[in-house]
């Protein structure tokens, strides 16, 4: 009799039979003198026994569910009452949006069916397609804005067609009125707006979909300041959707209880409490203070700065700073104008940052150029701290020697390194995996840049400005990342959020590099400081 092999797979799912050339096994034919079945042969007992296991299975998944029920109608009920009315204008913004972009998915997809090469692949899957469920998002607001920001920082989390995808969901919105904007302020400050303020401008200096930015004068200090101001009902409407949210991820782990080893409600608790803490202004201010007290702490008040905060005029609605005058990292012209040596500048500001990831509760954790500037006075600027990250000594040293081994091209250091970051319950064959790190790595001489040179005539004074840009093929710079967490995830690694954000930021840097030190190597010059036990070193790499 052939050998029988059963191997149950997760979610129930048939066995499978091994070696085996018939397609169930062979049970002994009873004799005729029996009149009973041997249900004690051999042949027999594998079959009775997967099938006792796979009802014993079901009765325990069985009872689980009866179990949680409760529970799960519970948070139900209990999260539609804290949604309240919103939820039901929601939905119908929802269905709006939807219908939008079915109708653009629809005209798109009738064009391609006249095409001979017929229905691309990804728009098979309809609006659920990496670009439609982008535009969808867009469509939808500012929660959704939000998340697919977040799925574009979360490459250990979501598909890297999405992750792609994703990075161009652009935070753009209209500018709400500024009566709209008087009212908030009066309602937050409790008195008249002129008794705190000499003037608002009434044109706002950004909008985004959360909060817009307004230029002001305080009264009597006259200290000029910003006032970021969220936008009226936005947090009501982040409320009914990060809700909408979690009731679906509950469900889904209910009917489904594979996805609870994901951790499908987890991830969206993180999310939730993610952008809730961008619309609390308290938390946003916490989040400069502990910056400006590390800079004091560490010395480096003049090489950097971050906006003071005006708590007498800040509420978790209104958030009013010191106003920074200064350039992006990105205006190469108006910062040789201001220092002498922009490549000293980026070092400083490379310095600072890469010290806040241990010393300071929090690291700015979205460095793009509208939040680093080139100040007039010659020092750094961060601005807005309303996305920051958190990460672990443990962590941090194991990017350290990630950092250190790119510089290097040590591979299997860096195989180690990314293991050591990563959870996992399975051993690693860290040559095997230093192999493929060392084909993905091998690929970044070969990125596409492009400088870009303009220049401007003032018709009044005659002269000319010029400005430069490196343009850096941003896919494939995000393709390169995505290769890093893709075969990392074939050797079982799952990697934190921070590791996503950190990556990020220094893909920001290298930005900078290539247009402002193009002979600086950002992870070997001894000028820059990304080591751990930073003390009095760290602070020599200033004088």
């Amino acid at each position: 009799m052939a050998i029988i092999s059963v191997s149950a797979l997760r979610g129930a799912r048939f066995p499978l039979f091994i070696n085996n050339p018939h397609p169930f096994p062979q049970f002994p034919i009873p004799s005729r003198r029996s009149s009973k079945l041997n249900f004690r042969s051999k042949g027999f007992t594998p079959f009775a026994r997967y099938a006792q296991s796979q009802q014993d299975l079901f009765s325990s998944r069985l009872q689980d569910g009866i179990e949680n029920l409760p529970k799960l109608v519970e948070d139900i009920v209990q999260t539609s009452i804290n949604t309240g009315p919103r939820g039901a204008l929601r939905l119908a913004q929802g269905i709006q949006a939807f219908l939008g972009v079915g109708g653009e998915w629809l005209a798109d997809a009738s064009k391609s069916t006249n095409s001979s090469a017929g229905l691309p692949t990804q728009m098979q899957l309809g609006l659920l397609s990496p670009q439609y469920l982008r535009r969808l998002f867009e469509r939808m607001g500012a929660t959704y804005i939000k998340l697919g920001q977040f799925i574009a920082s979360a490459p250990t989390l979501f598909p890297a067609e999405y992750v792609q995808e994703f990075q161009n969901c652009f935070d753009r919105a209209p500018s709400v009125p500024f009566q709209e904007i008087q009212a908030i302020l009066r309602e937050e400050l409790g008195r008249p707006i002129d008794s705190v303020y000499e003037y608002v401008d009434p044109t706002p200096v950004a909008s985004a979909s959360i909060a817009q930015v307004h230029a002001a004068r305080l009264k009597g200090s006259q200290d000029d300041v910003v006032i970021k101001v969220l936008k009226p009902g936005i947090k009501d409407i982040l409320v009914a959707d990060l809700n909408f949210v979690y009731i679906v991820a509950r469900i889904l782990e209910f009917l489904n209880p594979e996805l609870s080893r994901a951790s499908l409600v987890g991830i969206v608790k993180d999310i939730r409490e993610s952008m809730l803490e961008e619309v609390d202004f308290y938390k946003e201010a916490a989040n400069i203070e502990a910056f400006r007290s590390y800079l004091e702490a560490m010395g480096l008040t003049r090489q950097a700065t971050a906006p003071k905060v005006y708590q007498h005029c800040s509420t978790q609605r209104i958030l009013t700073m010191e106003r920074l005058y200064g350039v992006p990292l990105t205006d190469l012209d108006s910062i040789s104008s201001l220092v002498s040596s922009p490549e000293t500048s980026l070092i400083t500001a490379l310095n600072v940052w890469f010290g806040s990831l241990l010393a300071c509760e929090t690291f700015h954790a979205d460095v793009h150029a509208g939040n680093l500037w080139l100040l007039r006075d010659g020092r750094i600027g961060f601005l807005d701290f309303g996305i920051v990250g958190r990460i672990s000594p443990k962590t941090w040293t194991a990017m350290e020697v990630f950092l250190a081994s790119i510089a290097t091209e040590e591979y299997e250091s860096m195989a180690s390194a990314l293991i050591e970051m990563g959870a996992t319950n399975k051993d690693v064959d860290v040559m095997a995996f230093a192999k493929d790190l060392e084909k993905i790595f091998s690929s970044i001489q070969d990125l596409d840049t492009e400088l870009i040179v303009a220049t401007a005539r003032d018709r009044t004074t005659n002269a000319t400005a010029v400005s430069a840009n490196v343009v850096v093929d941003e896919r494939q710079m995000n393709a390169l990342f995505l290769d890093v967490i893709r075969v990392s995830e074939s050797y079982g690694l799952k990697f934190p959020r921070e590791f996503a954000l950190l990556m990020k930021q220094l893909l920001y840097f290298d930005r900078y590099t290539r247009l402002l030190a193009p002979n600086l190597n950002m992870l070997q010059d001894q000028r820059i400081s990304i080591v751990s036990n930073r003390g009095s070193r760290y602070k020599n790499s200033f004088r």
